[in-house]
């Protein structure tokens, strides 16, 4: 088990610094971000001194090797647009992303594995038809539309809903949440939903897929010769099993939810540091966008890495063919 922990942070390492080279590679061709920084009558005398003063004037290898030098020690450099440290905006945004993502998440896994299970053990009835076909929409239709279909039933026809922000917060130490207002629980409503729904209907439809084969093996079928209950059948033997294919897709899927969260974000004006990447983007701040770069990259392994553990608390075969040297 060390050893497996090792090696796969070891790939993670070499995975972060592919991207962080490749983020660093992509942003030279976005623009130059002396031009949004300096006025129309600049001089060149201005321009060379702006572009040294940010270390613009040095080579590519040079800017990237400070950059990660500067991010193992917690320092992200300095925004270009607001001229604060990165690491102070990333913290006073990430509150409000994270806290998104996680509702969106426990919506989405609580939600698709219950209708999951539910579509499997009533695969012929009227209910479980209904929900499949309507979890279509959730697959078929593009995150902002739901967003703005969202917003203009319940926020403009209805007025139950806000549209925009993230309500009223309160501050608990450095972290901020609305989760403990009832403006901010009410803001957080459609922008969860819209966020989670893709993954929802998604994890739905792999849990009744793979739970429509378990109980169709033998195992089961000698469960229910023995005499067990239905209930003991469904939620002992066959969702247990059923959920061990589900966890690397759903923990891919808890990784897109933060990705893609710029979408959502942007649509609903979430303060986040997904709309902070939209706005660093129109002002080349490349700061701020190596550093959500690296901030989601990092997430990513850390999810996969959860997701590897959980294989051997879930699936005991795994655990033995690692003791076993297979």
């Amino acid at each position: 088990m060390l050893a497996f922990i090792i090696r796969r942070v070891l790939q993670s390492v070499v995975v972060l610094l592919v991207v962080g080279l490749v983020a660093f590679s992509l942003f030279r061709f976005v623009g130059d971000p002396v031009d949004n920084l300096l006025g129309q009558e600049r001089t060149i005398e201005d321009i060379d001194r702006v572009r040294s003063e940010l270390g613009l004037d040095q080579p590519f290898p040079v800017q990237y090797f400070r950059f990660l030098q500067g991010v193992t020690q917690g320092n992200f450099g300095v925004s270009f647009r607001q001229g604060r440290p990165v690491a102070d905006i990333l913290a006073e945004r990430a509150p409000a992303t994270l806290e998104l993502a996680a509702v969106s998440a426990l919506f989405a896994i609580v939600l698709g594995i219950t209708l999951g299970v539910y579509t499997a053990i009533r695969r012929d009835g009227w209910l479980s038809n209904f929900i499949m076909t309507s979890s279509l929409i959730g697959v078929s239709l593009p995150t902002f539309l739901i967003g703005i279909l969202l917003i203009y039933v319940f926020a403009v026809e209805l007025g139950w809903l806000p549209s925009f922000g993230r309500g009223e917060t309160v501050q608990i130490g450095w972290w901020t949440t609305g989760l403990l207002t009832e403006s901010g629980l009410k803001a957080i409503i459609l922008p969860a939903i819209t966020l989670g729904l893709y993954q929802m209907t998604l994890i739905m439809r792999l849990v009744r897929a793979e739970m429509l084969e378990v109980l169709r093996s033998d195992y089961v079928k000698f469960a229910r010769a023995r005499g067990l209950s239905q209930r003991s059948v469904y939620f002992r033997h066959a969702l247990k099993n059923t959920l061990v294919p589900v966890i690397t897709i759903t923990g891919l899927q808890l990784g897109s939810i933060i990705a893609f969260a710029i979408i959502t974000e942007t649509v609903f004006q979430w303060p986040g540091v997904g709309l902070l990447f939209i706005n660093s983007i129109q002002f080349v701040d490349i700061p701020v966008m190596a550093s959500y770069l690296m901030l989601i990259s990092v997430m990513f392994v850390v999810i996969n890495l959860i997701v590897d553990l959980l294989y051997f608390a879930i699936d005991p075969r795994l655990s033995a063919s690692r003791g076993g040297g297979h």
